[in-house]
């Protein structure tokens, strides 16, 4: 449990201002104590802009992307996005991936997607290049990445950490192969432990690489009305009964519905849902989709996280 950070992830809402409000919320949440704020990508606001303005705006948490798909975003872009939150934040930031969703990403671009695991294998290779060295000179079967001129934002000292969304083997294994961890989602703590944990750090062993971070993302919300939430949760999240990552998962934990993997309940509930996946092997947890709750549940579940994450010594950030 030492130095073990519970972070809080956070989805567009109906605001007056979209920015204003995420600056706000992770504000409320820093000062609560919350340990790392992640930002949520979908069609709306911009996930990395998002982190770059919270990392500026709110000093002392860590700030990261859960998770900007790589379709159909270029490598050479995203590390000049990615190392520009790095410098707003002053090397708080830390980027969340992963494949998306390739129903989705063909419907929305019109592109198809082809080869994933080979396509997501040459696009982490050419954004630690970029991220690492400035440079990157890439010609795959999938992917051409050749930077003109370095990558090379002033203030961003450091490369921020990758996380690559994985629950499959053969994305584990790259992600411990090729990033500094991972984002499972919709992952009970039997899969955690039988499956994701040995999967990614065997490769990431195999490969010469520190022990990855395994950041598990638990829906969860503090309530005293589980089964209205959960009713909501149920709404909120059934477009995820058709991804085939989360069927996966499903499958697994032998549920039938994405929210029947949320933690809804009190205080006690839910903080005893965060300590399974501990005790699975998650060396970090983000609670995400506490807005499904009123604003009033929402702020006892961010209370929550705050409290258990100062209850552990040390985190990922300080300053």
């Amino acid at each position: 449990m030492l130095g073990m950070t519970i972070g809080l992830t956070l989805s567009p809402t109906p605001a007056k201002n979209a920015v204003d409000h995420y600056v706000e919320v992770a504000a409320m949440a820093a000062d609560a104590g919350v340990g790392a704020i992640w930002i949520s990508q979908f069609f709306e606001v911009d996930a990395l802009s998002i982190a770059a303005l919270v990392g500026h705006a709110v000093p002392g948490v860590a700030v990261g992307t859960a998770v900007v798909p790589i379709y159909p975003r270029h490598p050479l872009v995203v590390a000049s996005q990615a190392l520009t939150a790095q410098a707003a934040s002053h090397g708080r930031f830390q980027l969340g991936m992963g494949l998306g969703s390739p129903p989705l990403v063909q419907r929305a671009f019109g592109s198809e997607v082809a080869r994933p695991s080979r396509h997501a294998r040459e696009y982490l290779t050419a954004l630690r290049s970029a991220l690492a060295t400035g440079r990157v000179d890439l010609h795959g079967e999938t992917l051409t990445a050749v930077a003109p001129m370095p990558v090379v934002v002033p203030g961003a000292d450091t490369p921020p950490p990758i996380l690559f969304a994985s629950v499959g083997e053969q994305s584990l294994r790259l992600a411990g192969e090729l990033a500094d961890g991972t984002f499972p989602y919709l992952a009970g703590p039997a899969t955690l432990a039988e499956s994701i944990v040995p999967t990614i750090s065997a490769a990431a062993a195999s490969a010469g690489r520190p022990a990855p971070r395994i950041v598990m993302v638990v829906p969860a919300v503090v309530t005293s009305d589980v089964e209205g939430v959960r009713d909501r949760a149920a709404a909120h999240m059934a477009f995820y009964d058709d991804v085939p990552a989360a069927r996966l998962s499903m499958r697994r934990e032998g549920v039938a519905h994405a929210h029947e993997l949320a933690a809804i309940g009190d205080e006690e509930t839910v903080a005893a849902a965060i300590e399974r996946y501990v005790e699975a092997g998650a060396t970090e947890v983000s609670i995400a989709y506490t807005d499904i709750g009123t604003p009033e549940e929402q702020a006892r579940t961010i209370a929550l996280i705050g409290r258990l994450n100062r209850s552990r010594a040390g985190g990922l950030v300080t300053a």
